[in-house]
């Protein structure tokens, strides 16, 4: 853990006249200090450097979250570390204020995310005066949504609020990088037999006149021309979003509610977006605003995935120009072998089909490996990806061009 604070901070100075300031002395304290702020504990804690002044309002604000250990028991009795949040909301609500104060950002979510679930403090996330101090993200979303159905009413628009926030930064970092990259890929995938100059596909042309070429001029006669089509204000594609809201998938179902509003969006994809537990719910008709599509979701529950793409499949009238993403862990909670005779009988109609085990900035999430694997040999691998890569691997799927899938893709 890196720690910064107020007092220690050294730098090697050269005077005019060339003589160096010896800072080694100050160098080692440096170290000790941040050595005591990363272990905690008694006053110098075998470092023999005390904290004054911001150091020791640090220290504080990492004790009553991480323990301090000279209690001699932890919170619940056993142990050697304790941590004295308490169960108040003020006093939380003064920790979360100190944390802010002391902490960049990203430290803040950590350890605001550490909080609720070393300590037990998502009841107090009901309040209003705790959401209001709290750093929003997306793992406070998360949380926010699972305990949407337990909200009071007088908490719900300060929840609306944090989580309208949340949405809006991840629609201002992805929106337009998606929308650029979906218009460019529905352009490509109308091809055109008569295009003007500006739209001729010239990778396409040539590989489709290479029966035309004159060795001794090195060249291609292109006798036939391939090009872009442009893009209309009719649909082009269809694209149907199957979302497992298991309590585990809470960051996808963000991301992916973002990406529906994105696509929904855009006149030339017609976008469907299904949530499902071990029921299923169409909340297609709440597109234009990604909050209400979050709090239309119950986070937690069963799984029957074999049920919610029943559903989608009676959905699609267009099967070629059609895209299926699941995104789900695969923990299968229905029949498998049904499962997968419907994402092979979907690929057999011509539908794209791409199953993400994660759509989330974290690392290689947990997963069923042997449905993941049944996927992979019905030619629909099964990998984790992040928001950035999303537009990409639907702009592939749109092409129906090869997946960019990450070298973390389960075989």
């Amino acid at each position: 853990m890196t720690t910064t604070g107020g007092t220690g901070t050294t730098t090697d100075t050269t005077g005019g006249t060339g003589t160096t300031t010896d800072t080694t002395g100050d160098a080692a304290d440096e170290r000790l200090r941040r050595w005591r702020l990363v272990l905690g504990g008694a006053s110098a804690d075998g470092t023999g450097r005390t904290l004054t002044g911001q150091d020791a309002a640090m220290d504080g604000a990492l004790t009553a979250l991480y323990g301090g250990g000279d209690t001699g028991k932890s919170r619940k009795g056993t142990g050697n570390r304790s941590a004295g949040l308490g169960a108040s909301a003020p006093s939380v609500a003064r920790w979360l204020g100190d944390i802010r104060t002391y902490f960049p950002s990203s430290v803040v979510q950590v350890m605001q995310r550490d909080a609720i679930q070393r300590l037990g403090l998502s009841a107090l996330l009901l309040e209003p005066e705790m959401l209001e101090a709290v750093e929003a993200d997306v793992h406070l979303v998360g949380t926010l949504l699972s305990l949407n159905k337990a909200m009071p009413e007088t908490t719900k628009e300060t929840a609306r609020a944090v989580v309208r926030k949340v949405v809006a930064d991840i629609e201002k970092r992805l929106a337009t990088r998606t929308r650029a990259t979906l218009t460019g890929a529905l352009d490509r995938s109308a091809r055109i037999n008569r295009p003007r100059h500006r739209d001729i596909d010239w990778d396409r042309t040539i590989r489709a006149n290479l029966k035309n070429y004159l060795p001794e001029y090195g060249t291609v006669v292109p006798e036939r021309l391939v090009g872009y089509g442009r893009a209309s204000q009719s649909v082009k594609k269809e694209v149907v979003l199957c979302i497992d809201q298991s309590g585990s998938m809470a960051a996808s179902v963000v991301y992916a509610s973002v990406f529906g509003a994105v696509l929904a969006s855009m006149r030339s994809l017609s976008t469907r977006l299904v949530v499902f537990d071990t029921a299923v719910v169409d909340l297609t008709d709440q597109l234009d605003d990604p909050v209400d599509v979050l709090f239309g979701t119950q986070l937690g529950g069963g799984t029957d995935i074999n049920r919610a793409l029943a559903y989608c499949q009676s959905r699609i009238t267009r099967p070629a120009d059609t895209v299926v993403v699941l995104i789900s862990d695969l923990y299968e909670g229905g029949i498998r072998d049904e499962m997968l005779k419907r994402v092979a009988a979907m690929k057999a109609s011509g539908t794209q089909f791409v199953a993400l085990l994660a759509l989330s900035d974290e690392g290689a999430p947990a997963y069923d490996r042997d449905h993941a694997a049944a996927l992979a040999a019905l030619g629909a691998p099964a990998f984790a990806c992040t928001p950035d890569l999303f537009p990409e691997v639907m702009a592939a799927a749109i092409e129906k061009r090869p997946l960019p899938i990450p070298d973390t893709a389960t075989p």
